[in-house]
Formats: structure tokens, sequence, C-alpha cells
């Protein structure tokens, strides 16, 4: 059965116990209409809710709410199973239903944001052409360890390899930006050991809720934070300004370069470049 995911705006005053109840009363009449509604991320501070679904159709899954307390949604998407459990993670949930933060406790509920983040090894078809394929992909493997071991020492999760890079997912802004920095410090690390073998590694990433626009998970972040990579230059970690300003009181250095000019971006998009060398 397909797998859905609706986006709510919350009004003023709505609690998360408020959509405790609502998600309880889903869940008693669910069955009529073929939906069984697992599970939902609350985000309070900015007043929306996203519930996960396995449903005959978006229309059934929208009965169900109507039905049940009248909390309808903005809009209704169908999701890759695999797509949502690389981004949003394991579904860990209170006894509510709210899907809560890994070891966390009950209160500590998920709020669905997420950061994404890209690595681009630079000039990598001219690194295969000099190295020769062999040495060039074990060259590129020290890309993928360092990468995956910072990962491991962040939280982050890898969704995908792209080839010559990864694609990543974070909980906190704070952590992606740390491990960013960490990838840069190692590869100059690297670098310095084996100049004749020197990595530069372009990094970006965005900020941003589960639905967004263009009927993808995370669709509009997933295209900034690639964006910002490839606006990096060598050896830069680029960040959207919302990650700047989540990164507040964290310890995190930022230079703001202004408004820059994204390809598939209508209007100019603020950014930041982080800062990581000792």
């Amino acid at each position: 059965m397909p797998l859905y995911m609706d986006i709510h705006n919350l009004d003023d005053g709505t609690t998360a116990d408020d959509v405790a109840k609502a998600h309880e009363k889903d869940m008693k009449i669910q069955e009529k209409y073929g939906v069984k509604y697992s599970k939902y991320w609350v985000n309070e501070s900015g007043k929306k809710v996203f519930c996960l679904a396995h449903a005959p159709n978006a229309e059934a899954a929208e009965r169900v709410h109507r039905e049940a307390h009248g909390m309808m949604p903005e809009k209704i998407i169908e999701v890759e199973p695999e797509l949502a459990e690389g981004i949003l993670g394991n579904f860990e949930t209170n006894a509510a239903g709210a899907v809560v933060l890994p070891s966390g406790g009950a209160d500590a509920r998920d709020p669905g944001i997420r950061t994404i983040l890209f690595t681009d090894v630079v000039n990598s078809t001219i690194l295969t052409q000099s190295l020769g394929d062999e040495v060039a992909l074990a060259v590129l493997g020290v890309h993928d360890m360092i990468v995956r071991d910072a990962l491991s020492a962040s939280g982050g999760r890898e969704i995908k390899h792209t080839g010559d890079g990864i694609m990543a997912s974070f909980v906190s802004a704070a952590s992606a930006v740390r491990c960013a920095i960490q990838i840069q410090r190692q590869l100059d690390k690297h670098a310095q050991a084996n100049p004749k073998r020197a990595l530069k590694v372009r990094v970006g990433a965005a900020v941003g809720e589960p639905v967004e626009q263009h009927n993808d998970l995370f669709g509009s972040t997933v295209q900034l934070a690639a964006r910002l990579c490839a606006h990096a230059q060598p050896e830069q970690i680029v960040v959207s300004n919302a990650i700047a300003e989540l990164c507040l009181g964290k310890g995190l250095l930022f230079e703001d370069i202004g408004e820059v000019t994204l390809k598939g971006f209508n209007s100019p998009v603020r950014a930041h470049v982080a800062a990581w060398r000792q």
C-alpha cells in the first residue's frame, strides 16, 4: 500500500496534547477507510504537524482526518518509504504515536525538521584521468571513509552516494555544520600527509520541513543544499541563512556572504560560509 505524508498548519493555541488526542481519534476510525496512521511529527514552535500513513490513496487518508476531528492537512503527498527512512531516520515513537528523538524520552518530540548536506569532490573527472581508475578510486575512497566517519561521530545519516560525493541528513543543524568541519579538517590532514593525492571537497547544507513544494519530500531543501554545494569554492562549507541562525550560541563561526544567485531559484538566496580552519 502507498505511503503518504500530510502536513498540517496548527491553529494558535493548539498543543502537542491536542495533536495526540486527534491522532488517537484517527486510530479509532482509520480501518473504515483502509488507512493506517502509524506516526507523526510535532513542531510546536513552527506550528506544524506531519503525519505518516499507509493508505489506498490520498483521499482516503484525508477522509480519516475529516471524520475523526476535522483538522485537515494543507497537503498530502506520496513518498518513497526508503526516502522517508533515509531522511527522517528510524522512527521511535512515544505512547501517543509522536516521533521522539533517540533516547530523549517521551517528551523529546522530533519536530521533523532536517538539515540536508552534500559533499562534492572537486575535479573528480580530472583526478581519474591523472591518476588512473584504480588509484583514483582509492583516493575517492578516502573521501568516503572520512565523510562516513564524520557522519557517525555527528549523528548524521547517509542518504545516498552521488558518485563524487555523499548526501546526508541531520536532526541538528549544528551537528551538520560540525560534521562538515570535521570533513574539511580531516581532508586537510590527508592532503598534508599525501600531497600527490590531495582531495578538495565542496560542502553545502540547507534546513527545511518534510513537505515544502513540488510534491516531494524535502524537495526544495535538497535542491538548495545541492546548489549551495555547487556554489561553494574548493574547501568551503556554504550553508543557508537558516542554518546560521539555528547555530547561534553554538560556538560556530560564519561569514555572511550575502545573497547568491542559484540555478533553479527565482530569487537570490542569502548564504554563509562556515569557518573550519583551526
